[in-house]
């Protein structure tokens, strides 16, 4: 078993940053690569970056490439997401998610692991 804390959310005004954690413990955290979702209220768990076991590659959906930076530090067993120049259209509580396969993967079916989510709200 994998648990999984995230912290960090909240409201900010558009333009503005957050930067969220997410701290692992129960398990190798090098072991799984991480991922990050968001889903806004009635719509789907939407996929928004990933991160390798090592860190060393990264994968953004298009809607946040430029703007978010998804990044880990193994020896903390943390993953963090740092979102710049939020828009309204980012206000979602996010997730962030564990998973052991070496493949990109986007689904949240394929991801093993759940945090409780939190909140980010933008406003306009």
């Amino acid at each position: 078993q994998v648990q999984l804390v995230e912290s960090g959310g909240g409201l900010v005004q558009a333009g503005g940053s957050l930067r969220l954690s997410c701290a692992a413990s129960g398990r190798t955290f090098s072991n799984y690569a991480m991922g990050w979702f968001r889903q806004a209220p009635g719509k789907e768990r939407d996929f928004v970056a990933r991160i390798s076991k090592s860190g060393s590659s990264t994968y953004y959906v298009d809607s946040v490439k430029g703007r978010f930076t998804i990044s880990r530090d193994n020896a903390k067993n943390t993953v963090y997401l740092q979102m710049n120049s939020l828009k309204p259209e980012d206000t979602a509580v996010y997730y962030c998610a564990a998973h052991t396969r070496v493949v990109v993967t986007t689904s949240p079916d394929e991801y093993d692991y759940w945090d409780q989510g939190t909140q980010v709200t933008v406003s306009s």
